[in-house]
């Protein structure tokens, strides 16, 4: 499947460190217009890397627009496959090639009850439905609670935004002790629903306690970001004896695409490790496979036969097969 994306030229006026490894962009599109956008939307944004690739990320606007400027903000990952580093050299005035904002993640006023989860740089997403619920809840009286945890008490963005849309709806939970998401999804009243972003474990651990608590599916939702890996990002190698192929997956590439750069054909819509349509059957594993997705089961990890092309990596050597020939 292919992008069909219209780009457009944005320039940066303004630059905010939020917190000491996550800075803020504020990027007027070069018609003067910044189309609206609602909760849960995103910005794809083109970067060159450092090994002068060009490559597309995505990042979650953050809070409401004025219609001029778009903002978004950008976790620095030293060990990432570059695009924040790319992100991070730019300054006011610098111009970059963005999409209109797009929403795989969008939040439903009609529920009788909300918890959002949000974990590190997963919060800018959430940022503006706790606004817009905060709202809601005034004149509504649903109940709203937000459970968010990072690493170190700087590490906190927004936290004065949240606080102000939700008073002591928000909880923040400071280290890497786990968070209690059964006793938090237990307060929600029947058909509530669940907000959460932030690194694939503590989706993993969401997605546990709620399943236990014997929730609807559908009353999940969920937002991944495909840096949040366990292990560190570095090339890794990739065979496909179906084309008799051997493929180098450089640290600042999916393997994704890879694949498409070398032209073996794949089928993919999300590019989040959500929907699963990417996924490669796994023949065989020299090192370890990396899982960065949401859509496999643990089971399924675990055994390591399957992996998410558009997220997921490896450390040392693959051998997949692809679904399709080029030549078919």
């Amino acid at each position: 499947m292919k992008s069909d994306l219209q780009w457009m030229q944005a320039q940066v006026v303004a630059l905010r460190d939020v917190t000491p490894t996550v800075r803020e962009f504020e990027l007027r599109p070069e018609s003067g217009f910044a189309a609206p956008h609602e909760p849960g939307a995103h910005l794809q944004v083109q970067v060159m890397t450092a090994q002068g690739r060009l490559q597309t990320r995505s990042y979650s606007l953050v809070g409401e627009g004025d219609g001029q400027c778009w903002r978004i903000a950008v976790k620095r990952l030293d060990d990432g496959r570059g695009g924040s580093l790319a992100m991070w050299q730019l300054a006011p005035g610098d111009r970059l090639q963005v999409s209109a904002p797009q929403n795989h993640f969008p939040l439903d006023l009609s529920a009788p009850g909300y918890l959002l989860v949000a974990g590190g740089i997963g919060i800018t997403p959430l940022v503006l439905m706790a606004q817009r619920l905060g709202a809601h809840a005034q004149r509504s009286g649903v109940p709203v609670k937000m459970l968010y945890g990072a690493r170190h008490a700087g590490e906190f963005g927004y936290l004065a935004h949240l606080q102000e849309a939700l008073g002591e709806g928000v909880v923040a939970h400071e280290g890497a002790a786990p968070i209690d998401f059964a006793a938090a999804i237990a307060e929600l009243p029947p058909g509530g629903q669940l907000y959460t972003c932030g690194p694939v474990p503590m989706l993993e651990a969401v997605k546990r306690a709620w399943e236990a608590a014997g929730r609807a599916p559908a009353d999940l939702r969920f937002e991944t970001f495909g840096s949040s890996g366990r292990l560190a990002t570095q090339a890794f190698t990739v065979r496909i004896p179906r084309h008799d192929l051997a493929i180098t997956v450089p640290a600042d590439c999916t393997l994704l695409e890879a694949l498409d750069a070398a032209g073996v054909q794949t089928l993919w819509d999300c590019k989040r490790g959500e929907c699963g349509l990417c996924v490669m059957d796994v023949l065989a594993v020299e090192g370890e496979v990396d899982h960065r997705d949401v859509f496999l089961s643990a089971h399924e990890k675990q055994s390591a036969t399957r992996i998410c092309a558009c997220v997921s990596r490896a450390v040392g050597t693959l051998t997949l097969d692809s679904a399709y020939r080029a030549d078919s």
